[in-house]
């Protein structure tokens, strides 16, 4: 191959890049200023509207201040009213020191795994932050400081599930067996501390 088709064919490789890598990569990065806008990349719509919990089952223990989805570290779990096969979500989250949560996939079947209290000492296993709680350990630790805005991009598809942490892939299509639940709700899981979402957003897929 020439040096000139060289160029151009790296050049088409780049330019074929997946807009929805360069969305949540860019969202990423620029999420902390943008927190109270709540407006969602192109192709997706804001499961949270950032001022109340239109669209979420009630729960008193959880509530909406300042763009943010917020939990008072008692009650139950909390889950949105639709429910989900095939999506990319995008989500925003932080926990206090040794804070713990989770991102529940169709109703509870899995749950993207949120542990501050995790410690790095240990190799990753299923209970590491960006694992597939109770099924896979993740790829790495990409998990920031307790405190600090982390960001997923959760894909769910055809039964597999791959993940982002703050850009960095920590589940490569994993295929997990659902059993019976094939769908259901996106929730968030109440484990005994304070918590906070925000920027919550989802494309749903073709099934």
């Amino acid at each position: 191959m020439s040096n000139t088709a060289s160029i151009t064919h790296h050049n088409n490789q780049q330019a074929n890049m997946k807009p929805i890598r360069l969305l949540t990569i860019l969202f990423a990065l620029i999420g902390s200023l943008n927190a109270a806008d709540n407006t969602p990349p192109e192709g997706f719509r804001a499961l949270f509207n950032g001022k109340d919990l239109t669209g979420w089952r009630p729960n008193v223990h959880w509530s909406a201040k300042d763009g943010e989805l917020l939990f008072e570290g008692k009650g139950g779990d909390l889950y949105h009213t639709e429910d989900f096969a095939n999506f990319v979500l995008l989500v925003d989250w932080k926990v206090p020191e040794k804070g713990n949560s989770g991102v529940f996939l169709h109703g509870g079947a899995a749950q993207v795994e949120i542990n501050n209290e995790d410690k790095e000492k240990s190799p990753p296993h299923n209970a590491t932050t960006g694992g597939l709680y109770p099924d896979q350990a993740p790829l790495k630790r990409a998990a920031k400081p307790a405190g600090e805005w982390n960001h997923y991009e959760i894909r769910v598809e055809k039964g597999k599930v791959t993940v982002f942490l703050n850009g960095e892939k920590t589940l490569d299509a994993f295929a997990k067996n659902w059993g019976v639940k094939l769908k259901g709700p996106i929730g968030f899981q109440s484990h005994g501390s304070p918590l906070a979402y925000r920027n919550i957003f989802i494309k749903p897929l073709e099934d």
